[in-house]
């Protein structure tokens, strides 16, 4: 009996190891590497493509930019933009900054219900698109948020932002 219980255990354990057997571990992508901080150019770029953009699409806008630690860089609110849009603004960019992705990720794992509702339990996350981060040559440099219209034109504003700097 003990022999038919060491004899199953080995095969368990080789039926368990064969698969990763020659093969590479895969590690997923990670997060950006930080580059250098955005500059005030870099940043007057990105928030002056926000408000063309903004205005093609007839919204009133606060835009933000912050650094890859989330400090503000340079912020522009447009003129008739609602007051609550500005710290809104301001929090979008700091996520998805500190965080290293668009604050839509959390709006989407939040919105899947589950364990994904446990986000907005961390400080600093806001579950509403528009925050992006700003990269060069694939390093974090620094994140735009926008706020002001819907989440999917907060989304298309920041998006332009950060084509800017490419």
């Amino acid at each position: 009996m003990r022999n038919v219980m060491y004899m199953s255990l080995l095969l368990g354990a080789s039926l368990a190891a064969s698969p990763a057997l020659g093969q590479q571990p895969s590690t997923p992508p990670g997060p950006p590497a930080y580059g250098e901080q955005i500059n005030i150019e870099q940043a007057k770029k990105a928030a002056a493509a926000a408000v063309v953009e903004a205005r093609k699409i007839n919204t009133f806008m606060a835009i933000s930019v912050v650094s890859p630690s989330g400090d503000l860089v340079y912020f522009e609110k447009m003129d008739n933009t609602q007051f609550a849009s500005i710290n809104i603004a301001i929090h979008k960019a700091r996520a998805a900054a500190t965080f290293r992705r668009p604050t839509a990720s959390f709006e989407e794992r939040v919105a899947a219900g589950g364990a994904g509702i446990t986000l907005l339990t961390l400080d600093g996350i806001i579950a509403s698109p528009g925050g992006n981060p700003i990269l060069l040559d694939g390093k974090l440099i620094g994140a735009i948020g926008v706020s002001g219209g819907t989440g999917a034109q907060d989304h298309q504003v920041s998006l332009v932002g950060v084509g800017a700097l490419k």
